[in-house]
């Protein structure tokens, strides 16, 4: 299969005809005529002072309202680049980008996708042309292709690792040095919109005894933890911010913004997915990762919907200059609560239940943490040791730490999409659907 694999829904191309000039009025016909043109190649302005003689204004006047320039009537068609597309949060994304007005292209580029949402995706009922990128985000030429004739970058594509498994220097490369690279790209491309997802972690907890509660981006947060998730994400939403009026290679200028998330949950949520399979294969019981904390988790179409007011808002002139160089907490209307408390409210109809054994101290907690770490510090010259968790995990699971969206709904227009009940009774189906999963799968292995 090619790289570049393109998913058309049918639409009618209208008929070739030959321009002919149109007769312009006496009054046009006229030196130093003053034409305003918006130029909309890539939502870059161009401003046109034709100083002719007569007899050639009809051709230039042709040109003007040809597909790439239209006389102060219409605009033209735009594209858009989803990274991370094959991801939890990133095919949300599309679903809600396929309703956009005037959208002519989404390009959704990931490592690589799943069969069936290969499927899904060609199934989309829209008159918007959707084609796959399959590629590496650290790739340069394969990232300036993509980039090619593109209005708006959507960068979900990341390396999420909570608990330290994956190789730090993979973290830091795809996280950062991809972050930079696309950067680059929309540079060399002309993308004058750049959207990116960051992340809650970004602004910490740096510890279980600070409490944070409906937190504002006026506060001067930043994570101190060296653990290479929060950090390349961190350096990563810094780059992003710092590209904010950068010059195009056409002349125009690149306007970014970025949006942090709380904990995002929803059907096919890999974090929930994980704790309810391990629940199944434990008698039921529901592992306790956070019953000290207070979170306020978001809906996974909330975040997406946020993505999209965003972009809208960076393409609109009246909204842009607030937007610009932003960024944006986003959560919901979801009750806040420990996240053993969430999964438990989740999966609870089907008989699942938290742990009711006593638990250590919070406090004792965070210390074996820290002999944990040192430990695998001691062992990683011959063994490594990854411990089961450590003074970062405990803190970001523990912690109180909630955030207001205010400043979302004042410069984006946002405002969740979904109630929490809808964004429950969705997830609690697509729980059901695992629970049944898991029955189907005990059924065959007794027979």
């Amino acid at each position: 299969m090619s790289m570049w694999q393109e998913f058309k829904v049918t639409r009618a191309e209208p008929e070739a005809t030959e321009h002919k000039a149109p007769v312009l009025p006496p009054g046009m016909r006229q030196r130093g005529l003053r034409l305003l043109c918006p130029v909309f190649n890539n939502l870059t302005y161009a401003l046109f002072w034709v100083t002719l003689e007569s007899d050639l204004l009809p051709s230039i006047f042709c040109f003007l309202v040809s597909d790439s320039c239209y006389f102060g009537l219409a605009m033209t068609g735009w594209s858009c680049l989803v990274t991370g597309a094959g991801g939890f949060l990133g095919q949300r994304i599309v679903r809600l980008l396929v309703e956009e007005k005037e959208l002519k292209e989404i390009r959704v580029l990931d490592k690589a996708f799943r069969p069936e949402l290969r499927e899904e995706f060609s199934k989309l009922q829209n008159k918007t042309k959707l084609t796959v990128l399959e590629g590496d985000i650290l790739d340069e030429p394969f990232l300036k292709r993509a980039c090619q004739d593109v209005s708006v970058v959507i960068h979900t594509a990341c390396i999420i690792d909570v608990f330290g498994v994956t190789h730090r220097e993979s973290i830091m490369n795809v996280n950062v040095k991809g972050t930079q690279l696309l950067l680059e790209a929309c540079v060399q491309a002309s993308v004058p919109v750049f959207i990116y997802t960051s992340t809650l972690e970004v602004a910490g907890p740096n510890s279980y005894k600070e409490i944070i509660q409906n937190g504002h981006e006026e506060e001067p947060l930043e994570n101190t933890w060296p653990a290479p998730y929060p950090y390349s994400k961190k350096l990563a939403e810094k780059a992003v911010l710092a590209a904010n009026g950068w010059t195009l290679k056409n002349g125009g200028t690149l306007y970014t913004c970025a949006l942090r998330p709380m904990y995002i949950y929803g059907e096919g949520g890999p974090f929930l997915s994980a704790s309810i399979n391990e629940a199944l294969n434990n008698n039921g019981i529901l592992s306790s990762v956070g019953k000290f904390s207070t979170v306020n988790p978001v809906y996974v179409g909330n975040v997406a919907w946020a993505h999209i007011l965003a972009l809208r808002a960076l393409r609109d002139p009246k909204k842009a200059p607030s937007v610009q160089g932003q960024f944006y907490y986003i959560s919901d209307d979801t009750p806040h609560q420990s996240y053993d408390n969430l999964n438990y409210i989740l999966s609870k109809e089907f008989g699942l239940c938290l742990d009711s054994r006593w638990s250590l101290p919070l406090s004792l907690m965070y210390w074996i943490g820290f002999l944990l770490e040192v430990v695998s510090f001691l062992l990683s010259p011959v063994y490594s040791y990854q411990p089961p968790f450590n003074r970062h995990t405990v803190t970001l699971s523990n912690s109180v730490f909630t955030f207001s969206y205010k400043k979302a709904q004042q410069d984006l227009a946002y405002k969740p999409l979904y109630s929490w009940e809808e964004a429950k009774q969705k997830t609690v189906e697509w729980v059901g659907s695992l629970v049944d999963r898991h029955k189907k799968t005990l059924k065959s292995k007794t027979h």
